[in-house]
């Protein structure tokens, strides 16, 4: 099946073939700027015990940029893709998250070697990413359970959680903290604090249901806004998802849903106030996302106050992850091919090199929608990510039929993805030189030909006519 990536090769062709120049668009433009794969967060200090390059970057993290707001957040997400990918990370990048760790076992953005752990600093994004990571790996049971207790230690008593301990609650913390307890074999339902609220009750406590608007409806707010009206969060929707649909990090594809997801079912007239249900909840977060999609051209747009409506990658990616949680792989299909045609940038072409957050986080998507990670959109995002990092351990097993390539391996079949592959525009160049050398031979011919030959007869016309003639 001809993809639209090659059917611009062919149009390409095409056209420098019959001597028109053409340059059509192989994918939607980039953005100026997008938000990054990690989350935001103050400043904190940390202790990792191991040595730092020369651009002050400790040798076991994954990524050189300045590691202060994401360097637990981006090392766990690292971890996680490529222990998916059967890739065995290096040991001082598994013993740098775990040095991170403080004694009451919370985890901060980051802390520098030798600095000591400040309770305020530790936060619950970097915490729940964490406790997933050291989940996924297996073998470190005692951090993780030192990660839950500090985390529910932190819930409160309206079931939610904060990204730094004593500020207001948000959707998109307590949906990580959501993850991160049912990584670690936890139920959310019956996880309250002081009698309080459960974590999926506090995560409804985010999400608009039937006293909104109806376009709104099934989104979830970043935070209420008091006395003033709230409009949904597209990150905050887009993780909160995937909590709400009863998943973690890494993403196995679950039981396909036929239908479409259902928008929020409220009765004709009436203007109804409790929270959504959270048999209701990914239902109608998955129907409120698959409409943003559809409108943003499949891909979900920044709304960041004040910022202009760019791409958002790191909401799109999360959508996709949330959806084939949710069971609606379907719907998240065509997010995931704008994903290989547009994401590369996002991943690898950083002020900083590599962003090992956005690059795990599209290894991520691309696995939860059954496309390839060695070769997404032409990007082998596998080896992106191992190069940012120490070297690991060991590649993929041999023999495992989704391990189609070791890393560092040559791209292959652009039909994998919907990406425009560096496989193709070798080819089209190929096609270009035939067809100008062709053009070149034919007008030679035509300058050289005798004026007598001009008129050929009629017995001669099958052998000394035109090539297209023949």
């Amino acid at each position: 099946m001809l993809t639209a990536a090659r059917l611009g090769a062919a149009a390409l062709a095409g056209a420098l073939l019959a001597g028109v120049a053409a340059a059509p668009a192989l994918a939607d433009p980039l953005p100026d700027a997008s938000v990054s794969g990690s989350p935001s967060g103050s400043a904190s200090g940390s202790a990792s015990g191991s040595p730092s390059t020369s651009s002050g970057v400790p040798a076991g993290l994954y990524g050189k940029g300045d590691p202060q707001y994401d360097g637990v957040w981006r090392q766990s997400l690292a971890l996680i893709a490529l222990h998916q990918e059967k890739v065995e990370p290096a040991d001082a990048a598994v013993k740098w998250l775990l040095d991170q760790q403080c004694e009451d076992g919370g985890w901060p953005s980051y802390r520098a070697e030798g600095a000591a752990c400040v309770a305020a600093a530790e936060d619950s994004n970097a915490t729940a990413m964490a406790v997933q990571a050291l989940s996924a790996l297996g073998g470190h049971q005692q951090p993780v359970t030192r990660g839950v207790d500090w985390l529910r230690a932190q819930q409160t008593v309206d079931g939610t959680w904060a990204y730094n301990p004593g500020t207001p609650g948000d959707a998109n913390s307590t949906a990580l903290v959501v993850n991160a307890l049912l990584a670690a074999g936890l139920d959310p339902g019956a996880t309250a604090a002081n009698g309080g609220q459960s974590a999926y009750q506090g995560l409804a406590s985010f999400q608009l249901g039937c006293w909104s608007a109806a376009e709104q409806r099934g989104g979830f707010v970043y935070q209420p806004v008091a006395g003033g009206p709230s409009a949904p969060n597209t990150l905050a929707s887009a993780q909160a998802l995937l909590a709400s649909a009863g998943g973690h990090l890494p993403v196995t594809t679950a039981d396909r849903k036929a239908a479409a997801p259902k928008a929020l079912a409220c009765p004709a007239g009436v203007m109804g106030d409790g929270p959504v249900a959270h048999a209701d909840s990914a239902e109608a977060d998955a129907a409120w996302l698959t409409g943003r999609l559809a409108a943003g051209g499949q891909r979900l747009l920044l709304d960041t106050p004040g910022a202009a409506a760019t791409a958002d990658f790191n909401s799109t990616a999360w959508a996709v992850l949330g959806l084939v949680a949710a069971g609606h792989a379907a719907e998240a299909a065509s997010a995931a091919d704008w994903l290989a045609g547009n994401g590369y940038a996002w991943a690898a072409q950083g002020k900083s090199g590599t962003d090992p957050a956005a690059t795990a986080t599209l290894v991520l998507t691309a696995r939860a929608a059954k496309l390839d990670p060695y070769n997404f959109g032409g990007a082998n995002l596998v080896q992106l990510l191992a190069d940012s990092g120490p070297k690991p351990k060991a590649g993929p097993v041999g023999g495992d039929p989704q391990a189609t390539r070791a890393p560092g391996s040559a791209i292959t079949e652009p039909d994998e993805n919907s990406g425009f592959s560096a496989g193709w525009l070798i080819g089209v160049g190929l096609l270009v030189g035939i067809g100008a050398g062709i053009l070149l031979s034919l007008n030679r011919r035509r300058q050289n030909q005798p004026a007598a030959a001009a008129a050929p007869t009629a017995d001669a016309a099958s052998d000394e006519g035109p090539e297209q003639d023949r």
